[in-house]
Parts: C-alpha cells; sequence; structure tokens
C-alpha cells in the first residue's frame, strides 16, 4: 500500500471551526482533535499537537499508518464542502488549509 505521509515528508489537512460556542481544530489524517475558547489559542494548540505526533512518530520510527489515518467523515464531509465554497462566513469555520509539519529541522 502506498501512503501519502512518510516519516519524511507529507502534509496533514486542518480546519479550525466553531461549533456551540467551542472552537474545535482537527487535524484529519491524524486525528487530532483540539478545543478551546479562542480561535487562535486553538490553532496553536493543533499545530504544536501536530508537531509533537510527528516528532514521536520519528522517533520511535513508527509504522506509517499512524500518519496516514482515514478522517472521520463528518471532517472530510467539511473538508469537501470548504473547498467546493471557500466561503468561511457562510461556515462557522475560521480558517483551513494544509500543514506541512515534516519540514521542520527539529524533527530530523
Amino acid at each position: 500500500m502506498k501512503y501519502k505521509n512518510t516519516l519524511e515528508k507529507g502534509s496533514v489537512r486542518y480546519i479550525i471551526f466553531k461549533e456551540n460556542n467551542v472552537w474545535y481544530g482537527v487535524a484529519l489524517e491524524f486525528n487530532i482533535v483540539e478545543d478551546g475558547d479562542d480561535p487562535d489559542l486553538v490553532m496553536v494548540s493543533l499545530f504544536n499537537a501536530i508537531e509533537g505526533y510527528v516528532s514521536t512518530a520519528r522517533k520511535i520510527k513508527s509504522r506509517l499508518m499512524p500518519l496516514n489515518q482515514k478522517p472521520e467523515k463528518e471532517y472530510e464531509d467539511m473538508w469537501n464542502k470548504l473547498q467546493a465554497e471557500k466561503d468561511l462566513k457562510q461556515q462557522e469555520v475560521y480558517t483551513f488549509g494544509r500543514k506541512d509539519p515534516f519540514v521542520y529541522p527539529a524533527f530530523a
């Protein structure tokens, strides 16, 4: 099986969104979810979690499956809708995009 993410390179999709007065940050391919009261802090927390996840995977020389998880359907559907519409105001979405946590020297 061919994986998109390896221990050396890859990217993860993320979404920062609001639901019932709580902000959530989701890293789709890693199935990491962070929450909080402020979207900026949630984003920082999510990015730290992503970088720690990749760092740990490298340290233990993990198999590739944990870096290439199947996202929850709810988040995959949200991602697809955001890609199609690109209208963050209509959604309760702060931001979304791709992060490349594999390029930082600290992870080498």
